[in-house]
């Protein structure tokens, strides 16, 4: 990253440009090795007391004494995709929402409050588009109050990494006493390519809900409840697709979401014994095809960071990361 003019470094952002992305160049001490320098790009957040805060498109928040910064500027968002489909953060925060909707939701503001019994943090947390109509500080306090009268823990989702994300709203999270718990990476790839592939999906049953076999494989509860399989049977258009074992529960199943130009994938799960045989990709290939005759084409799924096996089959089926999203909770 060029941070010269005519040879000279210089620091040219300031508290104005707070809400922007930015790149700096920090002094650090390398523990009597001399002086090094660490770069840093992301949205400003804040410039108070004499320190800088930048959020990372991780999610990560990174705090610089201001009296270290050797160079900085403002820089242009990341550049727009080069491959798979066209989208903005607005729209598929709202696609993958209505992929996995709640039990019981209730508005403040733009903001949507959701639960459902504690199933899955997607479903019991706030989505916060928008202006809450309150202070933060207060609006905050509401959604505590909330989830408390339900005996539920407080949680709120956001994203980074795109234009028109939330690194703000992260930050005045982190102020407040909130801490990120779990991160995840919406990626996105063209549908085609994945319903293109050489699998053998004549196996493989697709339904509109699912039956005792595919919960069997589906390893989130002993026993579901209703409000599980109201959060499983939300959705435009979903689909089950389920590839039969030997056993009560099969070997593979998955679940996907159509919505207008987008179908979304999701509790695709293999049993141990049968991994690495291809069945993730015959599960999500049969999806695929059913999604592409209703008029989908481009796909998108959700993958946490720290399932390098997912990374991976999703890498070789086209899918690349679009932003990534985060869970705060409460302290």
């Amino acid at each position: 990253m060029e941070f010269t003019i005519g040879g000279r470094l210089e620091v040219r952002i300031t508290p104005a440009d707070v809400g922007k992305r930015v790149s700096v160049r920090r002094r650090t001490d390398s523990g009597g090795t001399g002086v090094e320098f660490t770069d840093v790009v992301g949205v400003l957040t804040s410039w108070n007391d004499g320190v800088v805060s930048i959020t990372r498109k991780s999610g990560e928040s990174v705090h610089i004494v201001e009296s270290s910064l050797v160079a900085g500027k403002v820089v242009p968002a990341a550049p727009a995709r080069r491959r798979g489909p066209a989208a903005s953060f607005e729209e598929l925060a709202a696609v993958t929402a209505r992929a996995w909707q709640p039990v019981e939701s209730e508005a403040l503001g733009d903001w949507r409050l959701r639960a459902a019994g504690g199933f899955t943090r997607r479903a019991n947390s706030v989505l916060p588009l928008g202006d809450p109509g309150l202070p933060l500080g207060e609006a905050f306090g509401r959604v505590r109050r909330w989830y408390e009268e339900r005996g539920l823990p407080a949680y709120v989702q956001t994203a980074t990494g795109a234009e028109g994300a939330q690194e703000l709203l992260c930050a005045e999270l982190e102020r407040h006493g909130w801490r990120r718990e779990v991160s995840a990476e919406v990626r996105i790839a063209a549908l085609a390519p994945v319903g293109d592939r050489a699998a053998e999906v004549s196996a493989v049953r697709l339904t509109r809900e699912p039956d005792a076999a595919w919960l069997a494989r589906y390893q989130r509860f002993s026993t579901p409840g209703p409000h599980v399989l109201r959060v499983l049977d939300s959705g435009p258009s979903v689909w089950f697709a389920t590839a039969p074992g030997s056993g009560d529960a099969p070997d593979a199943i998955g679940r996907c979401v159509v919505d207008g130009r987008w179908a979304g994938f999701m509790a695709v799960e293999v049993a141990p014994e049968q991994r690495r045989r291809g069945l993730a990709t015959t599960v999500m290939t049969a999806l695929a095809r059913r999604a592409l005759d209703e008029g989908a084409s481009a796909a998108w799924l959700q993958v946490e960071e720290d399932n390098e096996g997912a990374r991976a089959l999703y890498d070789g089926m086209g899918f690349t990361g679009h932003h990534r999203y985060h869970h705060y909770r409460s302290a």
